[in-house]
């Protein structure tokens, strides 16, 4: 089955398709179900590990939907709705709502939000990964060789984590440029620079690197 990190289900189609595609670009997964119906369909045949569900959805309710859903899973629901009232708040948090986030949101704050909550019900198995000496801890966001801490500077760690999350397959510059600097007009000699560093941090032989190989023409692919 597909697997998402992320479910949005809201009949916002503007909002709802700027927010899927904001997550996507950062690597939060997502997919977008615009009524109820779509997201009972999205659910018989894929996975995800959140849902941000809006309360008012056409003909049905985010309240109606989230209690249907509870009856199966505990994955984490986030209501996001325009609606302040207490009254609402209140409702969709004792009917199974693990938060509930007003409209108009931040996107910004919203990914934060999201990816805490994922770490928090994923847990910690992924989220120590070793390669020869070295072991890269996600949780506290350190390199460690033989135990002990290897100082890198925030974007080396942003690169290299985002390398050996996505290692064993060629990433582009581009996508790096877009996922780890969160811009489209990074320079190729930004990107040399910082993959030169952690060549030099965790290759025996930074000009025949192991790990951190150069794809050329195309980009980077590290290898496990």
């Amino acid at each position: 089955m597909p697997k998402y990190d992320c479910l949005i289900v809201d009949d916002e189609e503007a909002l709802s398709q700027s927010t899927c595609e904001y997550f996507n670009m950062f690597g939060v997964k997502t997919f977008w179900a615009a009524n109820e119906k779509e997201c009972e369909d999205f659910l018989k045949y894929n996975t995800t590990d959140l849902i941000l569900l809006d309360i008012n959805l056409g003909k049905t309710s985010g309240f109606a939907v989230c209690k249907k859903l509870r009856e199966t899973t505990d994955i984490p629901i986030l209501f996001i709705s325009a609606r302040r009232s207490d009254d609402d708040v209140l409702l969709a948090l004792n009917i199974g709502g693990d938060d509930y986030i007003s409209k108009p949101y931040s996107l910004q704050i919203l990914l934060a939000k999201v990816k805490t909550v994922l770490k928090r019900y994923r847990g910690n198995p992924d989220n120590l990964i070793s390669f020869g000496d070295y072991t890269i801890d996600f949780t506290t966001e350190k390199l460690l060789y033989q135990g002990n801490e290897v100082k890198l500077k925030s974007m080396e760690y942003k690169l290299l984590a985002y390398l050996i999350q996505n290692r064993n397959r060629t990433i582009t510059k581009d996508e790096l440029f877009l996922r780890v600097w969160g811009d489209s007009i990074t320079g190729d000699g930004t990107l040399n620079v910082h993959i030169r560093r952690l060549r030099e941090k965790i290759e025996k032989d930074p000009n025949n690197p192991c790990y951190i190989k150069t794809i050329w023409g195309t980009g980077y692919s590290f290898e496990l």
